[in-house]
């Protein structure tokens, strides 16, 4: 979901890569989660961090404590943000639940990328 938020609304100023240390494929409930806002990320894909181990990235986010802890060194000269969200695919209950769940989590990555981008485009210029 930050993927599609960052893509969205970085515009040319980023290029967004996401990747993770496990590869699970894309969630369905995220990708219409994502769909109600008008940002399609079913053509995203599940990429594992070794991917890009020859990249020389800007900017490095994390969005989960686990990615935080459990993410291999990956040598760079890049500024590092870290938040966590929730995971909505570890919710329970009802489908209506699940479903508020994504929506949720998909809100609050949106508030947060929405500031970097903010923040990140005003100390670039």
């Amino acid at each position: 979901m930050a993927e599609g938020w960052l893509r969205q609304l970085a515009g040319d100023k980023f290029n967004v890569f996401s990747a993770g240390i496990e590869v699970h494929g894309l969630n369905p409930k995220a990708v219409a989660s994502m769909k109600k806002i008008g940002i399609d990320i079913s053509q995203h894909s599940s990429n594992h961090l070794d991917e890009y181990k020859n990249v020389d990235f800007d900017y490095i986010i994390t969005v989960c404590d686990h990615a935080q802890e459990h993410c291999p060194y990956f040598p760079s000269k890049a500024l590092r943000t870290h938040h966590n969200f929730p995971d909505p695919a570890k919710a329970t209950g009802s489908e209506a639940t699940i479903e508020k769940s994504f929506d949720d989590v998909r809100d609050l990555i949106g508030k947060f990328c929405e500031q970097w981008v903010l923040d990140e485009t005003k100390t670039s210029e």
